[in-house]
């Protein structure tokens, strides 16, 4: 009888979790951290636009058009931040890491920072769209020098926009493989069939046909970085892997400091490279 309950006990406490597990998978995947939109003077990114972008069903996003120092026409990067970030928490980066003489185009989630609506896959997938389609009408911008930036939750909408687009250089930070393989990494008795979250990156990678670099942190515990090794190889076309070393998830910029800076401008001003081959590296 002990033992009946014992077990009786453990499977209730079983079906406890996975029922708590799927119903907050989609506040893990996004947990929509709310900011509004930092003055632009005081990050030291004075000539960012403040712009408002509709969805289809008339959510309202916030974004930043940050215009270019040349005369058109010029490069343009579309750049999507991890789960837990806005454009509020990102400005510094922004600021440090923006490629000399290109527009810069972000823009809030659904449910992230200064937008509107709640997060959701699809809605992930389609600002990604909005927004490429947004910079790519802005006057001046080259259509053959759109670039596209994706860390952490950000490359799987980086990865969308570039197999519904056609941007010309794709970058990844800290990118998983899947929502199946982060559950089966940190939630190994979540049983996959209860997933409604799909984010499948190592799917769309497949599609890509730009150039890709790959950026990602040697001690990373929450994205490891064998997942961006198996993104990498899995990519058809040129792809570049960098080693961040002794970064974590959320330090890469930090401890990859000029060396990370310098490699992102550096694949952008190769834009009109169609060979680089495949490679390794480590700032």
């Amino acid at each position: 009888m002990l033992v009946a309950r014992l077990a009786l006990g453990a499977l209730t406490g079983f079906l406890l979790l996975t029922a708590l597990l799927w119903l907050i998978q989609r506040r893990l995947a996004f947990p929509s951290p709310r900011a509004p939109l930092p003055d632009p003077v005081r990050v030291g990114l004075a000539d960012a636009e403040p712009l408002t972008l509709s969805m289809r069903n008339g959510t309202r996003l916030a974004g930043w058009y940050l215009p270019p120092r040349l005369a058109p026409p010029f490069p343009a990067l579309l750049w999507f931040y991890g789960n837990g970030e806005t454009i509020a928490a990102i400005a510094p980066v922004l600021r440090d890491f923006r490629p000399p003489g290109t527009a810069v185009l972000v823009v809030d989630y659904p449910g992230y920072g200064a937008s509107d609506g709640r997060a959701s896959e699809q809605g992930l997938y389609e600002t990604a769209e909005l927004a490429y389609d947004t910079l790519l009408a802005r006057p001046g911008i080259d259509p053959a020098r759109v670039f596209v930036y994706g860390r952490s939750l950000g490359s799987a909408a980086a990865l969308h926009v570039a197999t519904t687009r056609t941007p010309a250089r794709l970058v990844l930070e800290s990118p998983f493989t899947s929502a199946r393989d982060m559950a089966r990494r940190h939630y190994p008795l979540f049983p996959p069939v209860l997933l409604r979250v799909r984010l499948d990156n190592l799917a769309a990678i497949k599609r890509v046909r730009c150039p890709v670099l790959v950026f990602h942190g040697s001690a990373d515990r929450l994205v490891p970085a064998e997942m961006g090794h198996r993104l990498a190889t899995a990519a058809p076309g040129a792809v570049e892997f960098v080693t961040i070393a002794g970064a974590g998830h959320n330090d890469g910029y930090g401890l990859g400091g000029r060396a990370y800076r310098e490699k992102l401008w550096e694949f952008f001003e190769r834009s009109g490279v169609r060979d680089e081959g495949r490679g390794t590296s480590e700032p």
